[in-house]
């Protein structure tokens, strides 16, 4: 059973392990080792930066036995940050955690959103309405990504 729960400080070293196993091992079918060996370069924390996601509205999943997943959406409406770990791709998790996490964004007045999505990102944010406004590419430590720059703007919001 999914259970969802708001982020909290003590759930940074969990996030980052959900992060890392996402991309290292989630993203394989649409990126190269090199490619998410840049993207997702350490599974430990930097304890030396701020934890953003204290700074967002963010939601963690958890199974029985672990983090499975979170998603975070800062207070402007952009979807930040949505990953869970491999063993539940497909299950209903990132739904859960999508829908939870919509519902208190409108709750706080907002009708628009936008996201930088990668490529399986984009087929999950296409499914719920979500329309690319333009694509690009961009390097990041000397590997070139795409990315679809997404928006959703609600109909009683419009």
């Amino acid at each position: 059973m999914i259970q969802i729960r708001p982020y909290q400080a003590s759930d940074r070293a969990a996030a980052v392990q959900v992060y890392h196993r996402a991309v290292r091992i989630g993203a394989a079918a649409f990126h190269s080792e090199a490619e998410r060996a840049a993207w997702a370069q350490s599974s430990v924390p930097d304890l030396d930066t701020a934890d953003k996601l204290l700074d967002q509205w963010c939601l963690v999943a958890h199974d029985a036995d672990r983090m499975t997943g979170f998603m975070s959406m800062d207070r402007t409406g952009y979807l930040d940050m949505a990953f869970v770990i491999p063993e539940v791709m497909g299950n209903g998790t990132a739904a859960a955690l999508y829908d939870a996490l919509m519902a208190i964004a409108r709750g706080h007045g907002l009708h628009h959103f936008t996201v930088h999505a990668a490529h399986q990102s984009h087929r999950f944010q296409s499914r719920r309405g979500w329309v690319v406004d333009h694509f690009e590419r961009y390097e990041n430590h000397g590997q070139v990504f795409d990315r679809f720059h997404m928006s959703l703007t609600d109909p009683a919001g419009a």
